[in-house]
């Protein structure tokens, strides 16, 4: 078991190393829309899709990376005066009840969703749009899937830390 979780970490480590260059891609993306349309007052419909298109693949593949790290916004004012064992069972407790069963939920309620946009090949309905739209839509469900995977790693860590935490004062 912990060296399944162990390679779910290594994956989402190295998807969200990976999606990090995305942010030059889209900073460049941005920096040329601006030059073109405000210097050159020309304007394309595909270089501001790709703008959002490229934030929401950032999105949706870093949220695993973002969760692994705990870098997801959290009422700290509270959680960070806790002790670990009583942040360890929010954690655990945080993610059977929630994370796991909304990722669940997303990932069951986009594939209809996803599906359709594959078989028909959707594209962008705007003229001079970007080709292929329904690659970007099935980052949904793969998205979830690792905040899914992400999930259930950050259970067993905080169902271990829970565990060597009642160990440690049953043995003191």
């Amino acid at each position: 078991m912990k060296r399944l979780l162990e390679k779910i970490d290594r994956i989402n480590e190295a998807i969200g190393h990976g999606v990090s260059w995305l942010t030059t891609a889209l900073v460049l993306v941005v920096c040329y829309d601006v030059f073109t349309r405000y210097l050159l007052k020309k304007s394309s419909v595909a270089v501001q899709e790709l703008e959002w298109h490229i934030f929401a693949t950032i999105f949706l593949l870093a949220a695993a990376y973002a969760l692994k790290h705990d870098r997801h916004v959290r009422v700290d004012v509270i959680y960070a005066r806790l002790s670990p064992l009583a942040q360890a069972w929010i954690n655990f407790a945080g993610t059977l009840l929630f994370l796991l069963p909304f990722s669940l939920m997303v990932i069951w309620s986009s594939y209809n969703f996803v599906e359709a946009s594959f078989r028909l090949r959707e594209t962008s309905p705007d003229p001079g749009g970007l080709p292929a739209r329904y690659i970007l839509k099935a980052f949904i469900p793969l998205g979830f899937f690792l905040v899914f995977l992400q999930g259930l790693v950050m259970a067993w860590q905080a169902w271990q830390t829970i565990q060597s935490t009642k160990a440690q004062k049953g043995s003191g």
